[in-house]
């Protein structure tokens, strides 16, 4: 029995640790877990941090072709799974029918869904000017953008874990203060033949509001695609690495069961 393959897909401002309960708990359950850093993020957040230049040359068609590069390596097709950017990039590749399943969690907008106008309010709007540079986000930031739902400790605590500074050419290519976006900021909703696809919100995200991951869903309504949304109440942008990840995980698990997508199948 081969091992079906699950590639995790990180967003801005965290690094690939940001998913390690998810890996443990999905090659728990018997799934070839794996989350692959962006080109030249170093193993370490300690090391990104200190040696940042890296991530200033990424764009979002690097790190596209990145992820459809790695997916592609598979022999079995594999399940995507992205949050923030991740989730973007999650839906533009199953739509591409790269992948066999996608679960895009508070993802970036997608197509002609206008960007929400809280990264302007939470970020300096020139910090998203295209260029190679970086930006980062101070704990106080990371609190109010990213964990708003969360007490102070526990943000802290997720901060030094897991935040690292984000490329503002990839913030450009998403039409940060009106950019034009990338091509690649978009996919193609009414592919019928694609693989399944799961929308996931939080109720109180301010990075990327519920309304807009609805607003991305509504697109979907025409496809004989399968096409899920599922809101989380009371949770914040970063659901998938406070102290409720398990919530949404396991719900993702039972999504995939859903829909017989197993850790397991056939060989051949």
């Amino acid at each position: 029995m081969e091992r079906t393959p699950v590639v995790f897909i990180h967003g801005a401002w965290l690094h690939a640790l940001s998913w390690e309960p998810w890996v443990a708990r999905f090659a728990g359950r018997g799934f070839l877990a794996v989350a692959p850093g962006w080109p030249g993020e170093a193993a370490a957040v300690a090391d990104v941090r200190a040696s940042p230049e890296p991530l200033s040359r990424i764009g979002l068609d690097a790190l596209t072709d990145h992820y459809a590069e790695f997916v592609r390596s598979f022999d079995t097709a594999p399940v995507i799974v992205g949050h923030s950017v991740g989730g973007l990039i999650a839906q533009h590749l199953i739509a591409a029918d790269v992948g066999r399943a996608a679960v895009a969690i508070a993802p970036a907008p997608v197509n002609d869904i206008p960007l929400p106008a809280s990264p302007g309010r939470l970020l300096r709007r020139d910090r998203c000017d295209p260029a190679d540079e970086l930006v980062p986000l101070s704990p106080e930031q990371f609190h109010r953008a990213i964990a708003n739902t969360l007490e102070a400790e526990e943000s802290g605590r997720l901060y030094d874990r897991y935040v690292v500074p984000a490329p503002r050419r990839l913030l450009a290519d998403l039409g940060c203060a009106d950019a034009p976006r990338s091509p690649r900021a978009a996919a193609d909703v009414g592919n019928a033949g694609r693989g399944p696809l799961l929308l996931i919100s939080g109720q109180e995200d301010r990075l990327v509001p519920d309304e807009a991951t609805r607003a991305v869903y509504k697109q979907y309504g025409d496809t004989m695609a399968v096409t899920d949304l599922k809101q989380f109440a009371d949770r914040a942008h970063s659901l998938v690495i406070d102290s409720g990840w398990r919530f949404v995980a396991d719900y993702v698990l039972g999504w995939l069961d859903e829909h017989g997508i197993r850790a397991h199948q056939p060989e051949g």
